[in-house]
């Protein structure tokens, strides 16, 4: 008997289709679970806000499945949902941060600097930082790149942009996260 954890996305799908919904949905948990934290982790900089995102996210993919219809792999559907949720997330922090005449790069900064789950020294606390500040679509590309080393073609599917887009975004993302670092460290 296959454990939860080694299931593949072609017999989470079979669970589901037998009717087997909660089993094919912990399939997706223990199989998805911790990618997609890391995923969403990278993006909001906080494990708090990261557990409550991730539990959004997970019953959005519970009401969400029965309308899953294979014309995607799992695994980008996953991803699309998460991305999503997570970018609506920060558009409503920034908004939020607009209201208090605070600024969300400020705010991320903060929270990168006193995340007490973030082991890592000033170079990668200076990267996480650069990232931060990077637009959405940038962010979302060099994160899934450089962090998750997610293909392009992985990421086409999930975001439905061109491979060659996402090739410039991701450069141009690398170019911006440079120059903050060079500003900021003085080069690396």
């Amino acid at each position: 008997m296959k454990t939860f954890t080694n299931l593949t996305d072609h017999e989470i799908i079979q669970l589901f289709n037998d009717g087997q919904q909660d089993k094919a949905f912990n399939g997706i948990v223990a199989s998805y679970g911790e990618r997609l934290y890391w995923h969403v982790r990278h993006f909001v900089c906080s494990h708090e806000d990261t557990d409550d995102l991730l539990q959004d996210i997970f019953v959005k993919i519970w009401h969400s499945l029965p309308s899953f219809r294979g014309e995607s792999r799992l695994y980008t559907w996953l991803y699309r949902i998460a991305t999503n949720e997570t970018l609506n997330f920060l558009r409503r922090q920034k908004i939020r941060s607009a209201l208090q005449f605070e600024s969300l790069s400020s705010e991320m900064d903060r929270r990168i600097d006193e995340d007490p789950y973030l082991d890592a020294d000033a170079l990668q606390r200076e990267l996480s930082k650069a990232v931060a500040k990077l637009p959405d679509k940038q962010r979302t590309v060099f994160i899934m790149r450089y962090f998750e080393d997610v293909s392009y073609e992985d990421i086409s599917e999930i975001l439905g942009t061109s491979v060659g887009a996402l090739k410039a975004s991701y450069h141009f993302a690398a170019e911006k996260i440079k120059a903050e670092l060079e500003k900021n460290t003085g080069g690396y």
